[in-house]
């Protein structure tokens, strides 16, 4: 059985992660000036300045422990939201606390719903647990088919749920009508956790508010996105309840918060002229990219993004996700290949937004995507 195990481990999915501009600029002799970097998702500003001023104020404490539940932080976030701050816990990045949930909240062989195109780290960390992943579908244009995720719900009685809102990779805003519907299904004995890595470009609040009608209810949130730290790995789970807390702080690794996360993530957590900048940078753009690719023929962008992100549907049946990609790569432009998500496959590439000098690097390399170059 061990070893059985260790083999499933061996041979299951890996996440594949965004191509860095270096690899690009070295592979193809571009300057890395000219590469725009769309397969991360990454803040096209930079790094919230408040965060950056505080981790350098913050390297004469290298020396020391932080404290162990980054207890500054808790208060800051829990502050931010009208929150008590145990019902705040704080992860190495939202991924960190996705693997703590899945550990803590279900058992071996037991069930954890998703949409069948999903953040390919709910499925990995639950193959990777021993959990079992199943899958509600999605509809045209991967639209929300929330009957039939409600179906599932009832149905298998999973220990824990997940909701991605803006969805990932597709964009798409789930409505609060639909979230509560979840809630309200659920089993007591699920825990529904709502992913809100994308929310700040939605140009909503969010749905932090539902904490106090939902003791069933977690949402998790990353600085990674509209704060531009990424490279500092800052994550972070909500809620009203402090059942729901207190198993992710007892299993979570004890010092997973460094004193540089902690003091960048208490500053960026009130950088809202950052995050507003980045936000008006992304809604600019998709506005922009939606009237280009609206007069192509062979790419279409699929509608309904909410996010700082787009699915590219390839329309031409000459072409295929990889190649595509493959051409981009070679005229500066990265993105993320469909093969390399389950469930999204060879019809479709996820663009960031960013910059609108990016943006037109990727749209005059679409315009250069041959089939005689790949014959």
């Amino acid at each position: 059985m061990v070893r059985a195990s260790l083999q499933a481990l061996i041979d299951g999915e890996l996440y594949v992660p965004g191509l860095s501009a270096e690899y690009v600029s070295r592979t193809y002799g571009i300057p890395i000036g000219d590469v725009a970097k769309l397969g991360s998702a990454e803040n096209p500003h930079g790094a919230s300045p408040k965060a950056s001023a505080a981790v350098e104020a913050a390297l004469g404490r290298l020396s020391l422990y932080p404290d162990w539940t980054a207890k500054d932080l808790r208060i800051a976030i829990a502050e931010k939201f009208g929150f008590d701050p145990d019902g705040v816990v704080c992860g190495s990045g939202e991924t960190e606390l996705i693997s703590m949930v899945i550990r803590a909240f279900a058992g071996p062989n037991e069930a954890v719903l998703m949409h069948e195109l999903c953040f390919p780290l709910y499925r990995i960390y639950a193959c990777c647990e021993g959990r079992r992943p199943i899958y509600a579908p999605m509809g045209k244009d991967f639209t929300f088919q929330m009957d039939r995720y409600v179906a599932l719900l009832k149905q298998e009685r999973p220990k824990i749920a997940f909701l991605t809102t803006p969805h990932n990779p597709s964009g798409r805003l789930l409505s609060e009508q639909d979230i509560r519907l979840v809630c309200e299904s659920a089993d007591p004995r699920t825990l529904v956790v709502l992913d809100e890595a994308y929310i700040h470009y939605s140009e909503t609040a969010g749905s932090m508010h539902l904490l106090r009608d939902y003791p069933n209810l977690i949402v998790l949130r990353t600085f990674s996105k509209a704060y531009g730290l990424a490279g500092l790995r800052i994550g972070f789970g909500i809620s009203d309840n402090p059942a729901l807390i207190d198993p992710l702080r007892r299993i979570k690794p004890t010092w997973n918060m460094g004193q540089l996360q902690i003091a960048g993530g208490v500053a960026g957590i009130n950088d809202d002229a950052h995050v507003a900048r980045a936000v008006q940078t992304i809604s600019d753009s998709r506005t922009h990219v939606e009237d280009q690719m609206a007069r192509m023929d062979r790419f279409r962008m699929v509608p309904g993004s909410r996010s700082n992100f787009f699915l590219t549907e390839i329309l031409d049946p000459a072409l295929g996700a990889s190649d595509v990609f493959d051409q981009l790569l070679e005229h500066g432009v990265i993105v993320k290949d469909g093969n390399d998500i389950q469930g999204l496959g060879n019809r479709y590439l996820r663009v960031d937004l960013n910059l609108k000098e990016r943006m037109d690097r990727f749209l005059w390399a679409l315009s250069e995507v041959r089939i005689a170059s790949r014959a």
